[in-house]
């Protein structure tokens, strides 16, 4: 008996669905394979977007330069789910608010960086690393 032709598009159709859906998963790379160990980075700057999005949120500072114009930084964090879990939400990064960011720097020599840690003006510090990332020892001095 032969296999009608619909049913055989159906599966093949099924199959493509189930390959595409599944190309997020491999899109999520490690902490080791972006970020630089050896290089660590500690900036204040003001906090300019937010991505609160699977797999990782990302942020952006304005960084002011020592020539005085400004460089943007973006920095990723844990994914969505784990930080809320922690109590940081993405209403705690607001536009606009001077915060800084310990982390390290991209292996690409980009200027966007891990953000493993962010202390606020009032002095708390929250972890925005995931649990299998990095974060640079903390530090007596605050340098920027």
């Amino acid at each position: 008996m032969k296999t009608p032709s619909w049913l055989r598009l159906s599966f093949a159709f099924l199959a493509l669905l189930a390959i595409a859906a599944s190309l997020p998963l491999f899109a999520h790379h490690s902490f080791a394979a972006e970020f630089d160990d050896k290089k660590p980075v500690k900036m204040t700057g003001n906090i300019v977007k937010v991505e609160w999005q699977n797999p990782h949120i990302w942020f952006y500072l304005a960084v002011k330069n020592a020539d005085g114009s400004t460089t943007t930084w973006g920095f990723a964090g844990g994914a969505p789910g784990q930080l809320m879990r922690r109590g940081i939400t993405k209403d705690q990064l607001k536009i606009g608010e001077t915060i800084m960011v310990e982390g390290f720097r991209a292996k690409d020599g980009s200027n966007n960086a891990s953000g493993g840690r962010v202390t606020f003006p009032d002095g708390r510090n929250v972890l925005t690393a995931g649990p299998q990332d990095r974060v640079p020892p903390q530090s007596t001095t605050s340098k920027q």
